[in-house]
């Protein structure tokens, strides 16, 4: 692929932007070279600024589960932007979208719009300290739930530990409030929990990891949280930012039949605009100010175009069969990397949970964050740019989930088996 215009604009970013770039993968500093510009996108394809086409799997990170610019969306989006963008005032598009949100995730009877993932999080675990007046948290090694200062934390050594500021700018003291967790590990769970549950306000977990790539969590692992939590009087929240509407239309929680007490969800509710949400039980969301005494605002949060987008893309999925498209689409998918991985004799490991998925460049099974870092980064940045090379967009990193959209078809994942084999095979 020739990519002369996108090195040109990288160079010009990297003198007005930290990296080059407003988020750090987008950097490309994981797989080497410089990142694409894009320029445009349509139904499973993007487009650099060089005319490159790719067949996309990352889908802005997720949310693009109609695929790129739906005509449904776009055309709902410009009639509702010729009333206005902004109104910092209530809309019924609000109601209309939460409705439909509490209709698909019946653990939420009450819900706020925010404008990113990680105000939900930072919220919803703002509000169960309300509720329960306690300040530590517990989180799970490799789960990121967005940049807030209490989340940036990571475990040190042992099986449980209290966290130690994982960036630069996060106080001691803050992090010291977060109890980190091996994923998976109900034991040392089980021990954190009936040594601090006095202390412990709530527990957040991605209920399927989809930041350290696609780790699915072990039989009886959600239940034991749900069960431990419901003891203790502690809030479970499940940070269904990326598993919301893509391992079903009710996400991880009604795919895996666990109930939490409060839910975070991200842009797929705003059909890929900056849009989030937080929700849970009536009693705990009725702390929330003006209605309680936990503060949280935001002018943008609500904001008609977000909505309308929403609302779209909600109704397109709650059409019936969609979801059977995508996992027929899916499991197609897996069947064609599987195999072949395993013709051209390239250990890995493939997992998926709905339509999110991550192969692994190890023979090791993948459960936590430990065993995710046995992968071959080295091997996965040549395949990444291999499949780059030949038209497929992947995650530039081992460490980020891939998906695909009701856009992607037999075609396109055809082309993207024979690229992996190409791409494989030179491996």
């Amino acid at each position: 692929m020739v990519t002369t215009k996108s090195k040109t604009f990288y160079r010009k970013a990297v003198g007005l932007m930290p990296g080059g770039v407003n988020s750090p993968v987008r950097a490309f500093k994981a797989v080497g070279g410089s990142p694409l510009f894009i320029q445009r996108a349509k139904g499973s394809k993007i487009y650099d600024v060089d005319g490159n086409e790719y067949i996309d799997y990352v889908l802005s990170w997720g949310p693009m589960i109609l695929g790129h610019s739906h005509p449904s969306v776009v055309k709902a989006l410009k009639k509702i932007i010729e009333n206005g963008t902004s109104f910092g005032a209530p809309t019924p598009l609000e109601i209309e979208l939460a409705q439909m949100i509490i209709k698909a995730y019946p653990s939420i009877e009450k819900v706020r719009m925010v404008n990113s993932g990680t105000e939900a999080t930072m919220s919803a675990i703002r509000v169960a300290r309300g509720f329960t007046k306690r300040d530590k948290i517990i989180k799970f090694e490799g789960c990121y739930h967005g940049h807030a200062d209490g989340l940036l934390v990571k475990a040190g050594s042992g099986a449980a530990t209290f966290g130690v500021p994982d960036s630069p700018g996060v106080p001691k003291d803050y992090a010291k409030n977060t109890i980190t967790i091996p994923f998976n590990d109900i034991k040392a769970f089980k021990d954190v929990v009936q040594k601090e549950w006095k202390n412990i306000a709530c527990v957040i977990i991605e209920p399927v990891v989809g930041n350290i790539g696609c780790v699915l969590p072990r039989d009886g692992f959600l239940e034991t949280l749900r069960k431990e939590t419901a003891t203790y009087g502690i809030i479970l929240i499940f940070d269904e930012v990326m598993t919301g509407f893509r391992v079903s239309y009710g996400g991880a929680q009604a795919y895996y039949g666990i109930k939490p007490d409060m839910t975070c969800l991200g842009k797929v509710i705003g059909g890929g605009l900056p849009v989030g949400a937080y929700g849970g039980r009536k009693d705990i969301m009725s702390m929330v100010a003006p209605e309680g005494p936990v503060y949280q605002a935001g002018t943008l949060s609500g904001n008609p175009l977000a909505m309308t987008a929403g609302i779209e893309t909600l109704k397109i999925l709650s059409k019936k069969d969609i979801y059977k498209k995508l996992n027929n689409t899916m499991q197609y998918l897996e069947e064609g990397l599987k195999d072949v991985a395993k013709k051209v004799g390239v250990k890995t490991r493939f997992y998926r949970a709905g339509t999110m998925f991550c192969t692994y460049f190890t023979d090791t099974e993948v459960v936590d964050y430990k065993t995710a870092k046995t992968s071959d980064i080295e091997k996965f940045s040549r395949f990444f740019r291999g499949m780059l090379n030949h038209g497929i967009n992947l995650a530039p990193s081992q460490f980020e989930a891939g998906f695909i959209s009701i856009a992607h078809t037999h075609t396109d994942i055809n082309r993207t088996i024979e690229a992996a084999y190409k791409t494989l095979k030179s491996l």
